[in-house]
């Protein structure tokens, strides 16, 4: 398979992703959209390298500014490889996590986790839920359906609305006959996440909402524009100061 062989596979996996979440994305943005009109907060969590969807969704050039990421260091490979897979494993940090700021009734929990299985995932989201907050799954059914069970639930059943990336079991895709490499999840999971923020900018513009988006600070008058909600959101969102 050539450069150009992959490129297109690729491109095959976003045009079927898009194609088998298209309810699914709506829905997740009339979540969104509920959020912007009651003036709420989107929570937004992962582990591991899902952590890098966490980071595409806060503070970022395009993005909502309405965003709370939960995070615990441990969760991240660069402050311990082995010991975040051990972290999203151990039952009870998502109420650690928690404590500091929870979702309530107004708010939606974005959660990302490619197997969800694993408990700080799912645990997220019954807490979550039991607060009354929607959740919205970025997930992969197929992945879900193949992991080892390690918590009473899994993505897929706490998810109010669950996006399916598609990700095969073991998240690589090259070569297409015994996948090593080439990992696909990261690459999904932004794309799927821009798919909703896609339809919230064109929806919530038609109705006259005004949708909260940063602005890049490397353009002309990009930090004047962020002004305004890092006033309104640092209060609430302590990791935009």
């Amino acid at each position: 398979m050539s450069a150009t062989d992959i490129s297109g596979s690729v491109a095959k996996q976003l045009a079927d992703v898009e194609q088998a979440n298209v309810e699914a994305v709506r829905e997740a943005a009339d979540l969104v959209l509920g959020v912007i009109r009651a003036d709420a907060l989107v929570y937004t969590a992962g582990a591991g390298h899902s952590l890098a969807a966490v980071a595409e969704t806060f503070y970022r050039a395009g993005g909502l500014a309405c965003v709370y990421p939960l995070y615990h260091p441990d969760l991240l490979p660069l402050h311990g490889a082995v010991s975040s897979t051990k972290t999203e494993r151990r039952s009870g940090l998502a109420a650690e996590v928690l404590a500091e700021r929870a979702p309530g009734p107004d708010d939606v929990l974005v959660v990302f986790s490619t197997s969800g299985s694993n408990p700080y995932p799912v645990e997220l989201c019954i807490e979550a839920r039991e607060r009354g907050a929607a959740v919205i799954a970025i997930t992969s059914r197929a992945c879900v359906a193949a992991a080892p069970r390690r918590s009473s639930s899994t993505l897929v059943e706490q998810g109010t609305v669950v996006l399916d990336s598609l990700v095969i079991p073991g998240d690589a895709s090259y070569p297409p006959d015994a996948p090593r490499t080439a990992p696909l999840s990261t690459m999904v999971n932004a794309f799927l996440w821009n798919l909703v923020l896609a339809q919230v900018y064109d929806r919530g513009t038609a109705e006259g909402l005004d949708v909260p988006l940063w602005r890049s600070s490397n353009v002309e008058g990009g930090d004047e524009a962020n002004a305004a909600l890092l006033e309104k959101y640092s209060a609430i969102v302590p990791r935009l100061k």
